[in-house]
């Protein structure tokens, strides 16, 4: 077929994809979609979405397994059942994609279902079931490829019928037993719900402690909790091999130390990765053997081309993609705004939240008290226990948690914070404002905070500060 000359091609309809694609075909512009599977990306199919609807069965399993001591007496009887029928009615529909892909349209865009790479500077060729179809964009390249669950190199794993997110989260029943290969965000909310719905469940990280890249004292603390839950957390551990019995009989992890454990599933859960090479972005030289891309403040990765999303390598976040995907669609329509020089709105990353959906919630945003101290910044920290807040105390069960802050001592200015405990994603709105701010610490101790709540812990935080 002959080339098509288009605007805009958009390889990758995640949700920074769909944004930008869509922003700007309401913008007049004739704008190209490519998406091998499903339009919106894993979000709404695989992660975000049906997975806080299983956190959110669960954790009202276990509310209701807190009523004794509080308000009676109250039995459960945990049941799959209606969280699988949500999770095909109301968030996936059964995973099809009709519905985005009739948004796109109606937004002015034309999605083409296959794999997009670069072929040249200016030209995009996506692989479709009929054949290839080939762009030249007149206007922009905008690369939203996102990530595939990858495996570590374990000696057997790539022979066995391991889950991934996307098979976890399309379970009709939770697993009798299950190993979890992975102790980060993904692992450790899937070992919670599948361990409050009756599984056996066992955690296995080869780093030496759950959710590594947080604070420590928030790694204490979940791993304290699903201990309590019956989860069995095994950390600082490496895994020999995997075997499996294909007469139904489980799988096998074998550690280092010769122990063997078994479980009827394996869900691995030990990061994510994109194909660079596939990407076809070695013909504007970019390293195609890189982890990711390396754009500018506005999302531009070589004259021509944009990048958003995952592959960024700035946070595996929606909300970081959707930003990223506001920026990029700004700069490609040229619009002016308020930019550190004048001429548009620029990428600023010093308030990344994240979230991780356990019980409790563990909310962050910024840098880490040893992320700070790698910086060479001069560390102040502050932090209260969460269980002895007038909130906590009125809870009295199932709210452990904390407030840590992280303070440059020398700009007086947080430039991190965590919040571990009950709603603890949204407590740290207030901390990301003040990070992103950069609210002088001297005000945030002359702030008025609603007692009795959880976020007046954030004052006892900021005390904290001038006693370290």
């Amino acid at each position: 077929m002959p080339a098509q000359d288009v605007d805009v091609v958009v390889v990758g309809m995640g949700p920074g994809g769909e944004h930008v694609a869509s922003r700007l075909a309401r913008a007049g512009l004739t704008v190209v979609g490519v998406e091998a599977r499903l339009l919106g990306g894993e979000c709404p199919y695989y992660a975000c979405v049906p997975t806080k609807m299983m956190v959110r069965a669960a954790e009202t399993l276990a509310e209701a397994r807190r009523v004794d001591g509080l308000a009676g007496s109250a039995e459960t009887r945990p049941d799959f059942g209606p969280v699988a029928a949500r999770i095909r009615r109301e968030a996936t529909d059964d995973w099809d994609d009709e519905v985005a892909v009739r948004r796109f349209a109606d937004a002015g865009g034309r999605f083409v279902r296959g794999r997009g790479r670069i072929t040249a500077p200016g030209e995009a060729t996506v692989t479709t079931s009929d054949g290839e179809q080939v762009f030249r964009a007149r206007r922009a390249i905008v690369l939203n490829p996102g990530t595939e669950p990858s495996a570590p190199p374990v000696a057997g794993l790539a022979e066995v019928p391991y889950w991934t997110n996307r098979d976890a989260v399309a379970a009709e029943r939770p697993p009798e037993s299950l190993l979890v290969l992975g102790a980060g965000p993904v692992g450790c909310e899937f070992a919670q719900v599948f361990a409050r719905f009756g599984s056996r469940v066992t955690v296995l990280e080869v780093k030496p402690r759950l959710v590594a890249a947080e604070e420590p004292e928030a790694s204490r603390i979940l791993t304290e909790v699903f201990r309590a839950e019956g989860v069995d957390v095994r950390t600082g551990v490496k895994v020999r091999r995997f075997d499996h019995d294909g007469a139904g009989g489980g799988f096998t992890a074998t550690l280092e130390s010769g122990e063997e454990l078994k479980a009827q599933r394996l869900l691995v859960a030990a990061g994510r990765r994109t194909d660079l090479a596939a990407l076809g972005v070695g013909v504007l030289g970019v390293d195609d053997q890189a982890a990711t891309l390396a754009v500018d403040e506005r999302m531009r990765l070589a004259p021509g081309v944009w990048a958003v999303g995952d592959v960024t390598g700035r946070g595996a976040f929606t909300h970081v993609s959707m930003y990223q995907a506001r920026i990029a669609a700004a700069d490609i329509l040229g619009e002016g705004g308020h930019g550190k020089d004048g001429d548009g709105e620029v990428a600023d990353y010093r308030a990344v939240p994240r979230v991780t959906f356990t019980d409790p919630e563990i909310g962050s945003v910024g840098l880490t008290e040893a992320a700070a101290r790698e910086r060479g910044l001069t560390v102040r920290t502050g932090q209260t226990d969460l269980s002895t807040s007038a909130r906590g105390w009125i809870h009295r069960s199932g709210h452990p948690g904390l407030v840590k802050v992280v303070e440059d001592a020398e700009r007086g200015v947080l430039v991190g914070a965590t919040v571990v405990g009950p709603y603890g994603g949204e407590v740290l709105g207030a901390l990301a404002v003040a990070v992103h701010g950069e609210v002088p610490t001297s005000r945030l101790r002359r702030m008025m905070f609603a007692y009795p709540t959880f976020h007046r812990a954030i004052e006892s935080a900021v005390d904290d500060l001038a006693s370290s």
